[in-house]
């Protein structure tokens, strides 16, 4: 399957090809709507500047408890842990993800279009998102294993068609992430550079990557550089911290050596205007708890 666009990330290829300036806005908003939301002229700036936002306690701990009492169910739930979407430590029987989570839960749903999330993420995105993907991630106590570096957009762009860069994820934290249980880690302003990864993608990687990714991992001698320039931030903090990071940026986490587990709930945010094509890696396209084709209307604010 090929598109009849021309590529404008090229990745996945048989020769190292050097990082190179991002083309795409960070921002799309323009004007009056820039300035129309809850988010500050400041705090709109640190995001283009740096890639994401944190927001510690964004939501009270006490909404957070029926989210958590939820997540606790799921890990007992041995029907679930055979579901397609659901994937397992490497060898291990203890869950590492659960995808579609807003499509298993109504509660999770309905926090997908709270209106304190989808006023910022249009504020950045512009007006019309969808859900193109979320999940939970959860690392137990001494046994929850890391994600490497990676930035996101190049995996949807390459195995999703997803064609340029114009969304976000806004990871919630569900149980606290301190500093050594394996939290969030960030490469600020790496999100202006697009670093194209070597190596041709697998019929059906998704199956091996959400466990282990060997495919669509930056250089190292790239990712030198962006730490360099910007260094790395982990955002910490107790259950209800808010972080939203733009698409591209570089991110990653360590294994959660700690007793305490860690447990983050993602929600990505795609605009109406960049809906996928086919995957450029020329693979048939992922499934459906993957990336959403079928639903791109846009998501209205609850109460």
């Amino acid at each position: 399957m090929k598109n009849d666009v021309q590529d404008l990330f090229p990745t996945r290829l048989e020769r190292k090809l050097g990082m190179f300036e991002r083309i795409d806005p960070v921002v799309y908003a323009e004007g009056a709507e820039r300035g129309d939301g809850p988010l500050s002229e400041e705090q709109i700036r640190e995001y283009e500047e740096k890639g994401f936002l944190s927001f510690e306690g964004f939501f009270d701990r006490e909404e957070m408890e029926a989210f958590i009492q939820e997540l606790r169910d799921y890990e007992e739930d041995e029907d679930l842990k055979l579901s397609e979407g659901t994937i397992l430590e490497p060898g291990r029987e203890e869950i590492r993800s659960i995808f579609g989570i807003h499509e298993i839960s109504e509660r999770f749903s309905r926090l997908t279009r709270d209106p304190r999330l989808l006023a910022m993420v249009e504020q950045l995105l512009g007006k019309g998102v969808y859900i193109h993907q979320s999940r939970i991630n959860y690392k137990p106590g001494f046994k929850g294993k890391g994600f490497d570096w990676h930035s996101d957009f190049e995996t949807w762009h390459s195995e999703d068609g997803m064609p340029r860069m114009r969304s976000l994820s806004c990871s919630i934290v569900l149980t606290d992430n301190g500093e050594f249980n394996g939290p969030l880690m960030l490469i600020p302003g790496s999100h202006k550079y697009f670093v194209p990864c070597v190596g041709r993608t697998p019929t059906d990687n998704y199956k091996e990557s959400l466990k282990s990714q060997y495919v669509g991992v930056p250089d190292n001698a790239s990712l030198r550089q962006l730490m360099l320039d910007g260094d790395i931030e982990a955002p910490k903090g107790p259950a209800g911290t808010l972080v939203m990071f733009e698409c591209n940026t570089m991110h990653g986490s360590n294994t959660n050596m700690s007793c305490w587990p860690r447990s983050n709930l993602f929600f990505v945010y795609n605009s109406v205007d960049n809906g996928l094509l086919n995957p450029f890696c020329g693979n048939r396209p992922r499934p459906e708890f993957l990336a959403n084709r079928t639903d791109w209307n846009p998501l209205e604010p609850v109460g």
